[in-house]
């Protein structure tokens, strides 16, 4: 047999046999959810205050659980930082049942953290995992200076731009 049938031989087998071999691995492991961790009622207090202010859709409540200077980074959308723009970010964004539990934690004197996880209702599954980072003046109660959240599952697509022909009428409103 010629080099050149032997060459077009194996590639037709490496082609014909690559998809097939990926067949026989093993399924990847399904992510199990991890455990709560157990707070301290000074940290726990802040994500109870979160669901409560988040449940009344009380913007203004939830930008007073951060300092002053406090930032809110969400996924999809440009930073915000200080008590108004924080009001201003979750103004129509909050209300429903949103359920807080954390995965891990640490605190010191002045600065601490929680990572959790979130989900709403009795929905069986988190939706989406967020870090809080803390700061407080000794003695006072705990405020958030970060909350950087993100959802488990990529974001949905945007529908396609209008494409109307310019003869067609546009509506100018909703």
């Amino acid at each position: 047999m010629s080099r050149s049938v032997l060459a077009v031989v194996l590639l037709g087998l490496i082609f014909v046999m690559g998809p097939v071999r990926g067949h026989n691995l093993p399924e990847a492991a399904k992510p199990t959810e991890l455990p709560d961790a157990a707070l301290p009622a000074d940290l726990d207090r802040v994500l109870r205050d979160f669901e409560r202010a988040w449940r009344a859709d009380d913007a203004k409540a939830l930008a007073s659980l951060f300092a002053a200077d406090g930032f809110v980074l969400q996924s999809n959308r440009t930073p915000v930082r200080g008590r108004l723009a924080i009001e201003t970010a979750y103004k129509g964004q909050a209300g429903g049942p949103l359920r807080l539990r954390a995965l891990a934690f640490a605190a010191g004197d002045t600065a601490g953290y929680i990572i959790g996880a979130y989900r709403y209702g009795d929905a069986p599954r988190d939706i989406g995992k967020f870090t809080l980072t803390l700061h407080r003046l000794p003695g006072q109660p705990w405020l958030i200076f970060s909350d950087m959240d993100n959802l488990d599952r990529p974001p949905k697509p945007r529908p396609a731009p209008d494409t109307a022909s310019p003869s067609t009428p546009q509506s100018a409103g909703h």
